[in-house]
């Protein structure tokens, strides 16, 4: 977004808000000022002010620094406006009719535009409107009964395992902190961070900031474990690199969904790594065989 807020190509960047993120700010206010702020004579008007008051730069800053607050009133885009994008939103995403109208307003306008709408996790089904964390990636069901299939009985998943084994651990030593981007029920770690929330540490879909940042804890004395999906530790190859093994910092990364993973898709197959992590000085692995 920084790139594109400096070379100004016609591009259109969509944020799908889905109340876990931004704002809330949803309503027939903010329906009509997406209207405006999207319509073509909002666009006029403004490029045109834009050209009379270049000659004037205290008044086109005056004019400029007006036109942020009036709209930092009822949206949450001066940080995208700072970047070069044209905001325009919230706007309600299930209101199909208006998000269409919004949509081809917007094919007409030049240079980087941003648009925020608002959706619901799960709407349309009841049971994933009222848990959606649990009907994130679901197997199959029958969606007129509306429950999700139990598991069946057997041995408890590496994730149960894990889970149990941090809050032994954290139990007795205070130092150790686990650390997770955004996989808190994925990785098993929800009753540690209810039990040691001083301890956890979730930093959100960031792979490579839980990397340096356990990296950091382990400079600090802590004992650090990252809990983290193989796929997604990909994503923090270089940190892996530079800022643990190279140091050789003590960090331990309990690595899930290693191999093959099935249910969770392709995106999700942790394949390479073996492959990635034995060809790194000093990083020992150890995998569970059954």
């Amino acid at each position: 977004m920084n790139h594109a807020g400096d070379i100004k190509p016609d591009m259109l960047v969509i944020l799908n808000d889905n109340e876990m993120s931004i704002s809330e700010n949803v309503g027939a206010l903010n329906n009509r000022l997406a209207q405006i702020l999207s319509g073509k004579t909002y666009a006029r008007l403004r490029e045109g002010s834009k050209r009379v008051l270049t000659s004037l730069p205290p008044i086109k800053e005056l004019v400029r620094r007006t036109e942020e607050h009036l709209k930092g009133m009822v949206v949450p885009g001066t940080l995208f406006e700072e970047l070069g994008f044209n905001y325009i939103g919230p706007v309600d995403g299930h209101d199909v009719l208006t998000l269409v109208n919004t949509l081809s307003n917007m094919r007409s306008l030049k240079g980087p535009q941003f648009l925020h709408i608002m959706t619901k996790k799960g709407k349309g089904y009841a049971p994933a409107e009222e848990d959606p964390i649990a009907w994130h990636a679901v197997p199959k069901f029958d969606p007129a009964i509306g429950e999700l299939p139990k598991s069946a009985e057997g041995l408890p998943s590496y994730s149960k395992i894990f889970g149990n084994w941090l809050c032994e651990m954290a139990a007795d030593d205070p130092k150790l902190m686990a650390i997770t981007p955004a996989m808190r029920e994925g990785s098993g770690m929800v009753a540690f961070s209810r039990e040691f929330p001083k301890q956890y540490f979730d930093v959100a879909i960031a792979e490579q900031h839980a990397v340096t940042f356990a990296a950091g804890m382990a400079i600090g004395g802590y004992k650090p474990i990252v809990a983290i999906y193989s796929t997604f530790l990909q994503r923090a190859y270089d940190q892996l690199i530079h800022d643990v093994a190279i140091q050789k910092l003590p960090v331990l990364f309990a690595i899930d969904r290693g191999g093959i993973v099935g249910a969770d898709g392709q995106t999700h197959q942790g394949a390479f790594d073996l492959a990635y992590l034995r060809c790194v000085p000093d990083i020992g692995d150890h995998d569970p065989q059954r």
